[in-house]
């Protein structure tokens, strides 16, 4: 039978009310034990991030498989983020409604569920559609995840927490392309997805064994339908011009129609959350500066991270020729930085508060993209290291910091919105750098490329062959037709390579630029009055 308790309110920063053990009201052995309950949703959470990353490995095995198109095994993605970014502010709702315990365990079940239908599929259809489910579930999954934390632990110790927290997140996305690629060479696509069924069967078993049920006693009763219908379109419109705009082009009628549809619905949103009862998002939560700026800075860490991050994945496979596990091994120091970064910034989080660290952290961001801009056609593997690791260092105290600002300057029973809040701060963070800096990386790249084919001496390109050898350069791959014999080959290679190298450079330069903005907005951040003022009052 699920636990219920009513929690006092906190107030507007802090974790969970706590006893003197530490453990949050009506905790009983296993059950409601904060440590535990972190070892919980970690689990949960991991499947979810290990599937943003492992899946596009995976990409080329599904279209030879299925049969499918290029355009096809895009939506293998873009369905499953479509349906994450739109899904997760009303997602925290639900948990702040019905509680974060349900909330999470209905998101690993039908995670799980979903993952295990995708690999008994055969069609691509049926795999887009079941991937459109898994983004749904998974949008669940996260934001409750976040607000189990906020009410287990107490104010003090929520740091170190969403340390961890933040480890296992990046651990799991870095860690996915080398899962992926082992899985995908010695056993199948579909084992990509198939493992995710025990992975969640364990999360399930542990969080009814574990995960006690916490409702702030002004938790919302009603349901805000106007304005969930009005976000979530506005949301959806935003992604999928982001998602289409290479496609249409920037400068596109479609591309801005949707993008002019998305800022009316936010707008449209925005003037009737000021009228309903209980709306979706109380807009007073962006009175705060500090947690507004904890959203904006969690979007600039995205649009440096993951634009950044995009490229790279094709620099090492395309122009260095590794393959998915070796691109995914040199990827280790990125990876091990934030395993050992995150929760060191927990705790140094706790000592200082936000800012120092997070503006540090951004400016060792802004270093590390200003460095891979320097990369080469032939840059060794230790320089290589030495940016990556540099990049993941400056993400831990951001990953960390920027979420603890999010959910900890939030009311207690809005701590599922705030999660989704965080969730969807990254996913268009995310969103927008890979389409802002692949703008940068092709207008380069179609900048570029004319000139340095005729420098090298190659034959004239028609109109539409320019335009095809210009969408291969931008991944890193080298357009040389069947049959062109080996020294004209070598020529069209090194001068792809080169030409994907200036645009990559510009772009790493661009989020760098991103990077040094963000560092600025830092300052505007300070951790949850609770917290400020219950530094050192509990231990566990």
């Amino acid at each position: 039978m699920t636990s219920q308790i009513t929690l006092d309110k906190t107030g507007p920063g802090g974790g969970g009310p706590s006893d003197s053990s530490g453990q949050a009201p009506g905790a009983t052995g296993l059950r409601g034990h904060p440590w535990f309950t972190l070892i919980t949703v970690a689990v949960g959470v991991m499947m979810v991030a290990l599937d943003g990353t492992i899946v596009a490995i995976a990409n080329p095995a599904i279209q030879k498989d299925l049969g499918a198109t290029f355009a096809q095994v895009q939506w293998i993605t873009n369905g499953y983020f479509l349906a994450l970014a739109v899904s997760l502010i009303t997602a925290g709702k639900l948990g702040d409604r019905f509680g974060h315990r349900q909330t999470f365990l209905i998101g690993v079940v039908g995670f799980a569920a979903a993952s295990g239908a995708i690999g008994l599929s055969d069609s691509i259809a049926l795999v887009v559609t079941f991937r459109v489910f898994q983004g749904l579930f998974g949008a669940l999954l996260m934001p409750a995840a976040l607000g189990l934390l906020r009410a287990t632990f107490p104010a003090e110790k929520l740091n170190m927490a969403i340390g961890i927290w933040g480890m296992v997140i990046g651990a799991s996305t870095a860690g996915g392309p080398i899962l992926g690629g082992v899985l995908v060479e010695h056993v199948s696509w579909q084992s990509v997805f198939f493992i995710n069924v025990p992975v969640g069967a364990l999360a399930l078993v542990l969080g009814l064994l574990i995960l006690l049920d916490h409702r702030a006693e002004n938790a919302p009763r009603s349901f805000d339908i106007l304005g969930i219908a009005l976000l979530s379109g506005a949301m959806f419109c935003l992604v999928w011009a982001l998602i289409k705009a290479p496609e249409w082009g920037w400068g596109a009628g479609k591309t801005w129609l949707f993008i002019g549809a998305s800022a009316l619905g936010f707008v449209l949103f925005g003037l009737w959350e000021t009228k309903v009862k209980e709306p979706l998002i109380p807009l007073k939560l962006f009175r705060s500066v500090p947690l507004s700026a904890g959203v904006v800075l969690m979007v600039l860490m995205a649009i440096a991270f993951m634009g950044g991050l995009f490229f790279v994945t094709f620099y090492l496979q395309n122009v260095h020729g590794m393959s998915p596990i070796d691109a995914g091994l040199h990827l280790l120091p990125l990876t091990g930085m934030m395993i050992v970064g995150s929760p060191l910034a927990g705790a140094l989080i706790t000592k200082l508060g936000p800012r120092v660290p997070l503006a540090g952290g951004m400016a060792v961001t802004a270093v590390a993209m200003y460095g891979m801009s320097t990369l080469e056609v032939d840059t060794g593997s230790g320089l290589m290291s030495l940016w990556f690791a540099l990049l993941g260092l400056g993400l831990a105290p951001v990953m960390v910091g920027a979420t603890e600002v999010i959910v900890g300057n939030a009311p207690m029973e809005l701590s599922g919105v705030a999660g989704g809040l965080q969730q969807a701060a990254m996913q268009i963070g995310g969103s927008l750098g890979t389409a802002v800096l692949g703008a940068v990386m092709a207008s380069k790249v179609d900048s570029d490329l004319p000139g340095n084919w005729t420098d090298a001496g190659l034959p004239p390109l028609t109109p539409e062959q320019v335009g095809q050898a210009s969408e291969a350069v931008q991944v890193g791959v080298a357009p040389v037709p069947p049959g062109t014999p080996a020294q004209i080959g070598e020529k069209i290679t090194g001068v792809a390579h080169d030409t994907f190298i200036s645009g990559m450079s510009l772009a790493s330069l661009v989020a760098a630029g991103v990077a040094v903005v963000a560092v600025l907005v830092a300052f505007l951040t300070k951790r949850g009055e609770n917290a400020e003022a219950g530094a050192g009052a509990a231990h566990i």
